[in-house]
């Protein structure tokens, strides 16, 4: 069975993917960029490392990419996390899963300070043993390095260990890590777009409502055999 759950957040168990496509357009405007919100709410799911070059041309790590950055995570904290709700059911499957023995983890190409806020505001902080964000990894998703270290971290094989994520860029990231990662439509993706995933829901609402007929326990019957 499954030991470990490895969570991505924004889109995941917060409501959050447009608010960081929105923040991240209006950092780069506000530097003299002009970019809409349609070019960079394909690319959230991506660390800042990979999203800035994706739309600019530029590093994070030169001077206007860091100005840039900044810039971004000012706007979030003041215009957006504020606002920010949980996705429908986040905090009822984490309790779920915790009820059922799993121990449960995150990985995340947010920063670190960003990522205890984001977990707040899904009511997952008594829930989550350890996190693994962009400040644990030198490359953000879809390389699998954050994943990976959650899933060291979670002291589990990745065979016992199991992702729930929201983009195409969490599934290529497990995937290279070489976990299995059930998606959920909630980050604003299609089925198509989340190929490679066991299973695929609307939410964490819709998770739970098909729990018994959901990865989690179809791999318990299928080993209990």
């Amino acid at each position: 069975m499954y030991q470990a759950v490895i969570f991505d957040v924004d889109g995941t168990l917060v409501d959050s993917n447009d608010a960081h496509a929105q923040a991240w357009a209006m950092a780069m405007t506000m530097s003299g960029r002009r970019v809409e919100f349609s070019r960079v709410r394909p690319l959230i799911g991506m660390g800042g490392d990979k999203l800035l070059p994706e739309v600019t041309g530029l590093s994070i790590e030169s001077p206007e990419g860091k100005a840039i950055a900044d810039k971004r995570r000012e706007i979030f904290a003041r215009e957006f996390l504020p606002h920010l709700r949980p996705t429908r059911g986040a905090q009822r499957l984490l309790e779920t899963l915790r009820d059922q023995g799993k121990a449960l983890f995150v990985a995340s190409s947010a920063e670190k300070d960003e990522l205890d806020d984001l977990l707040k505001v899904a009511g997952a902080t008594t829930f989550i043993e350890s996190t693994a964000s962009s400040d644990d990894a030198e490359r953000s998703k879809p390389d699998p390095d954050i994943v990976a270290a959650a899933l060291e971290r979670s002291g589990c094989p990745a065979t016992e260990a199991i992702m729930v994520g929201d983009t195409p860029y969490d599934v290529e990231a497990a995937l290279a890590a070489g976990i299995e990662i059930i998606g959920l439509r909630s980050g604003g993706w299609s089925d198509a777009e989340l190929r490679g995933a066991v299973a695929i829901y609307d939410d964490p609402a819709d998770l739970l409502e098909h729990y018994d007929l959901s990865p989690f326990r179809r791999l318990a019957a299928g080993r209990s055999v």
